[in-house]
């Protein structure tokens, strides 16, 4: 059940007062939800808007989530766009100023648009959780990073811009989780950028072999990060190794990166590709 306003709930007879006392709770003031009931990114967006009397503009990471992107941590506040600065608990208020055709409708709510909100969060500080979070938008709605160009050339001398050109320079809409966009950062800075993301791989009768996560398909090399799921779930793990040797029978080199190399051993992955690299012949 999406959140509510005790007033309206109450006016139109869908609850009772006792109903509302007993069977939901008020996560900001007259705004309630099912009692037990855990929000996710988009429901918090959606009850900060209707505390804001659905005067305020959704935006930032609360804006990504209507707008579809994933891996959105739950417990951030949400946040909208308003000039009123009363502050609540679980609510991040920002006061910019928007034009008009920055502002969709999105599942009925008033959300900054894909690129006003890549804008937004490209411009925070952090350059790697940027890219995590313009890689989503990107994925989620189709944006292109030209797209947030003509943003920038709308709002010169806006804070945070010379980040956001990297973080647009970097960006790549074939990330799928935070963990591949890391692994692609990690060979970017040791002047390893892959060609390309989500490399279809066929044989020679045209047959699907298997998808790469990143890679060169000129040197037939490419990465992969493996999640806990790769090594504990033994339907996957007999997937990989099948999808894997398939892979190697069609000339593919593929590094597989755990959690544990990315976290604490970045450098094995940098060294592992580049050799990798330099046995196909690139002169890297």
């Amino acid at each position: 059940m999406n959140p509510f306003l005790g007033t309206e709930a109450l006016s139109t007879g869908v609850v009772n007062r006792y109903q509302l006392a007993t069977r939901y709770q008020a996560v900001h003031r007259n705004v309630y939800v099912l009692r037990g009931t855990k929000l996710d990114a988009a429901q918090k967006a959606r009850a900060a808007w209707l505390w804001s009397g659905r005067r305020a503009t959704i935006v930032g990471i609360s804006a990504a989530a209507l707008h579809g992107s994933l891996w959105i941590d739950s417990r951030l506040p949400a946040e909208l766009n308003q000039r009123s600065q009363h502050k609540t608990a679980g609510i991040l208020l920002r006061n910019d100023a928007l034009d008009a055709d920055e502002i969709v409708t999105v599942r009925g709510l008033p959300v900054t648009s894909a690129a006003r909100t890549a804008f937004d969060l490209g411009r925070r500080r952090g350059l790697t959780l940027a890219v995590i979070r313009v890689d989503a938008l990107l994925r989620a709605t189709g944006l292109k990073p030209v797209d947030v160009l003509l943003m920038i050339e709308r709002h010169r001398g806006s804070r945070g811009i010379v980040q956001l050109r990297k973080v647009l320079a970097l960006a790549d809409a074939g990330a799928e989780s935070p963990q591949e966009t890391r692994t692609r950062l990690v060979l970017t800075r040791a002047a390893l950028p892959p060609e390309r993301t989500q490399i279809d791989v066929y044989d020679s009768f045209g047959y699907h072999v298997g998808r790469v996560d990143m890679g060169w398909d000129s040197w037939k090399v490419g990465v992969e990060y493996d999640g806990a799921q790769h090594w504990t779930d033994p339907d996957v793990r007999t997937r990989d190794i099948d999808r894997i040797a398939e892979l190697e029978a069609q000339g593919w080199q593929i590094i597989r990166v755990s959690a544990d190399m990315l976290r604490d051993r970045p450098h094995t992955i940098v060294a592992r590709t580049r050799l990798a690299l330099r046995a196909a012949g690139a002169a890297v």
